[in-house]
C-alpha cells in the first residue's frame, strides 16, 4: 500500500481550491452528526463517534499533544479516523508557531494512508503575544472558520459591509480569507490586536494584497476611540483571542450584529461581557414556526458548558442554547425555526436610529476534534484523486 505525504504548501493548494459552499456543507454534516449523537437514542443513531481525551508528553522545549478521533455515519456519508500531533512551545518567546501533523488511517486496512502537514490547518495561536496562551486549544483552522461562516449564513446574514476581527493569528487570517471570499459586499475589514506587532502588520499586508477591493484598518486595543467606532458600525464581529477580560463593552455593539467567539476555551477565559451574551438569549425557546431575532448557537452544548468561559460567567442555561447541528436539522425539517438577524440599522442603510441594547445573534465554538478528522480526510481524498498533489511513496506497507 502507498503512503501520501502532503506538505504545508500542498495543503494550502488543496484547501484554496475548496469553495466556501462546499466547506459549509461538509462541516454542516459534521455538526449534524454531533447533535444526532448527543440527542438521539442509540437505537436510532448510526453514528460512531470516538474522541478520547488528548495525551500529552513534555519535551525539552515543547509539550506534544496526541489527539485521536473517529467519526462514522452511514446516514450522513461520513467516515474517517485520524490522529493529530501538535507540539506547543513551552516558552512564550518562541515565535516558530505550532508544528502539527495529522495521520489519516485507511478504514479497510488500518494502515496510515497519509501524513498531512497541519500547520496550515491548525490555529497557530503563537505564545509570543499576550493575547495567546501557550497551551491554547488547537483546532482545524479551516474547519473552525467554516463553522463560523455556517453560523452566519444559517441565521440570515446576507449583506454585511463591515467586519471586525479581534486577534491577529492564523485563526483570524483564515477567517478573513473565508469570510471575504464568501461575502463579496464587505467594504471595510478592521483588525484589532493587543499591540501592532510584526504578526499583526504581516497579517495586514497579506490581507490587503489578497483583497485589494476591501479597505483594511489595523488598531491596537489601546486605541479605544478607533476601536469603539469600528465596533459600533460592525455587522459581524469575530473574536479569536485567549483573553481573560472582555475585549469591548456590550454597549458598543448595535442590535442585529452577529458575534462569533472562537478564541476562549477555558472557564477562566472571557472575550465578551456577560451582558452581550445575554442579549443573544431568547426569553423563550421557540419550537414552532416563527421568526426570532436573537439566538445563541454553539458547536457542542456539552463542550461549551464545560469550557466556554463567556457562557459560564454569564450563567447561561443550557436549555437556552441551540447547537448548530440542531439548527441545521430544524431548517431542513418541519416545523422550521426561521432565524434571522434584525435589519441592520447603520445610517447608510436606514433612517431608523441605531440601538445598542437590543437583540444580537451569537455563535460560540470551542472546537470539536471531529472537524479535524473530516477536513483532513477530504484534503487527502482531493489531493489524491482530483489534483494529484503531494508525494506518493509506493509500496510503503508491503510485506516481503
Amino acid at each position: 500500500m502507498s503512503l501520501l505525504v502532503l506538505s504545508a504548501a500542498d495543503v494550502r493548494e488543496v484547501v484554496s481550491s475548496f469553495s466556501t459552499t462546499f466547506l459549509e456543507d461538509l462541516m454542516g454534516h459534521v455538526f449534524l452528526a454531533i447533535s444526532h449523537f448527543e440527542g438521539i437514542s442509540s437505537s436510532e443513531n448510526d453514528a460512531d463517534i470516538q474522541m478520547p481525551h488528548r495525551t500529552t508528553i513534555d519535551m525539552t522545549s515543547h509539550t506534544t499533544l496526541f489527539m485521536p478521533a473517529r467519526l462514522s455515519s452511514s446516514q450522513l456519508s461520513l467516515e474517517g479516523t485520524s490522529i493529530k500531533i501538535v507540539s506547543v512551545p513551552r516558552k512564550q518567546d518562541d515565535t516558530r508557531g505550532l508544528p502539527a501533523t495529522t495521520l489519516v488511517l485507511n478504514e479497510d486496512t488500518g494502515v496510515v494512508e497519509a501524513v498531512v502537514n497541519s500547520r496550515e490547518l491548525t490555529a497557530l495561536r503563537n505564545a509570543a503575544g499576550p493575547f495567546f496562551d501557550v497551551y491554547s486549544k488547537v483546532a482545524c483552522c479551516t474547519a473552525f472558520c467554516t463553522g463560523s461562516l455556517l453560523s452566519s449564513t444559517l441565521i440570515g446574514v446576507q449583506e454585511p459591509e463591515h467586519i471586525v476581527f479581534f486577534g491577529a493569528g492564523k485563526q483570524v487570517e483564515s477567517h478573513i480569507n473565508i469570510f471575504l471570499r464568501h461575502y463579496a459586499g464587505i467594504r471595510i475589514c478592521t483588525i484589532v490586536n493587543r499591540t501592532l506587532n510584526k504578526r499583526a502588520l504581516d497579517l495586514l499586508k497579506v490581507s490587503t494584497t489578497s483583497f485589494p477591493q476591501v479597505m483594511f484598518q489595523l488598531f491596537s486595543l489601546l486605541q479605544q476611540e478607533s476601536v469603539e467606532k469600528a465596533v459600533r458600525t460592525a455587522d459581524i464581529i469575530i473574536c479569536a483571542t485567549s483573553s481573560v477580560l472582555p475585549l469591548f463593552p456590550s454597549s458598543w455593539v448595535k442590535s442585529g450584529t452577529h458575534v462569533i467567539l472562537v478564541g476562549s476555551y477555558k472557564p477562566s477565559m472571557q472575550e465578551v461581557e456577560e451582558t452581550l451574551v445575554k442579549r443573544a438569549v431568547p426569553a423563550t425557546r421557540s419550537t414552532d414556526d416563527q421568526q426570532v431575532s436573537q439566538v445563541l448557537i454553539v458547536d457542542s452544548r456539552s463542550a461549551c458548558m464545560q469550557e466556554a468561559g463567556d457562557l459560564l460567567k454569564a450563567g447561561i442555561d443550557p436549555a437556552s442554547i441551540l447547537e448548530i447541528g440542531e439548527l441545521i436539522s430544524r431548517k431542513r425539517g418541519q416545523p422550521q425555526l426561521e432565524i434571522s438577524s434584525p435589519p441592520l440599522m447603520c445610517s447608510e442603510k436606514s433612517s431608523r436610529p441605531v440601538s445598542f441594547t437590543g437583540p444580537i445573534t451569537m455563535f460560540k465554538s470551542v472546537g470539536v476534534g471531529l472537524q479535524d478528522v473530516i477536513i483532513a480526510k477530504e484534503v487527502v481524498s482531493h489531493a489524491k484523486n482530483t489534483m494529484g498533489t503531494g508525494t506518493l511513496i509506493e509500496r510503503y506497507d508491503v510485506t516481503f
